[in-house]
C-alpha cells in the first residue's frame, strides 16, 4: 500500500460498508477504499444490483487488487464502519432501516441537501440543520460523523490520480471523529481535518452548493484545500 508521498503504510483491518453504494458517490468511494486495502461492501436495496456494481468496478480496474463485495443494505450495515452514500432525501430513512445493525458503530454521512434551479445549485437546510444530524437522530445509538461533502465523485473514483483535497470531519463523538479521520487519511491526496461538533455539518454541507456553482462557472471540478494550519500537506 502507499500514501500521498508514495511511501508504504499498513491499513488497520476494517470492513467498511456503504449504504446506497450503487450511486455515483457510493461507487467512487467503494473503489477508492478498496484500492487502499479496506475490505469494502457495496450495499443496495438489491443484493443483485450491488453484486453487479462490484463486477463492473472490478472490470473497470483490472490492474488493481480490490477487496470488493456486494450485499443488501443490512449486510453492508453489519460492517465495522458504515458510510451512508444514498441521495440526501433517503439518508435518514435508509439508516433507520438498519438501526439495529448500526448501533454502537461509526456511521459516516456524506450527503448534501441540494436543489438545482436552472443552472444554479441551491442548498436546502433540513429541519435538523444538516443531513448528518438527521442521520444521527434516525440512529441515536450510532456514532455519526459528517465527511466527504466536498470531494468530487469523479476524482474520488479515478484510481489513476490522487484525490487532492481536504476533508472536513464533524461529529459529537470523539471515536467517530478519530476513526473517520483515520480512514480519510489513507486515501491518496486526502488530508482530514477535525471541524468540530456535528452542528458544524450544516455550513459544511451547504458550502457544497458554492463549489458546484464554481464548477459550472469555470467548467471544472473544484475541491477544497485549507492553508495556514501548519500541518503536513497544508
Amino acid at each position: 500500500m502507499w500514501d500521498r508521498e508514495g511511501t508504504s503504510y499498513t491499513v488497520r483491518p476494517m470492513r467498511i460498508g456503504i449504504l446506497g453504494g450503487t450511486g455515483p458517490a457510493g461507487r467512487a468511494l467503494a473503489v477508492r477504499l478498496a484500492s487502499v486495502g479496506f475490505d469494502t461492501v457495496v450495499g443496495s436495496r438489491s443484493a443483485e444490483r450491488a453484486a453487479e456494481i462490484c463486477q463492473g468496478l472490478l472490470a473497470e480496474w483490472p490492474d488493481h487488487e480490490l477487496p470488493l463485495s456486494g450485499a443488501a443494505n443490512p449486510g453492508a450495515a453489519a460492517c465495522d464502519v458504515v458510510v451512508v452514500a444514498t441521495p440526501w432525501d433517503a439518508a435518514a430513512s435508509t439508516a433507520a432501516s438498519v438501526a439495529d445493525e448500526l448501533a454502537g458503530k461509526v456511521v459516516i454521512s456524506m450527503a448534501n441537501a441540494l436543489a438545482k434551479m436552472g443552472r444554479e445549485f441551491q442548498p436546502l437546510v433540513p429541519s435538523r440543520g444538516s443531513i448528518a444530524a438527521a442521520v444521527q437522530a434516525a440512529v441515536p445509538q450510532a456514532l455519526v460523523s459528517g465527511a466527504l461533502h466536498h470531494v468530487p465523485a469523479h476524482d474520488l473514483g479515478n484510481l489513476n490520480q490522487p484525490v487532492d483535497c481536504d476533508v472536513l470531519v464533524c461529529s459529537d463523538h470523539p471515536e467517530a471523529t478519530a476513526t473517520t479521520m483515520e480512514v480519510m487519511d489513507k486515501l491518496p491526496g486526502v488530508r482530514s481535518l477535525d471541524a468540530g461538533a456535528l452542528s458544524y455539518a450544516s455550513p459544511v454541507e451547504t458550502f457544497t452548493a458554492v463549489l458546484l456553482q464554481l464548477n459550472v462557472r469555470y467548467k471544472t471540478r473544484v475541491a477544497v484545500r485549507f492553508t495556514g494550519l501548519g500541518l503536513e500537506g497544508g
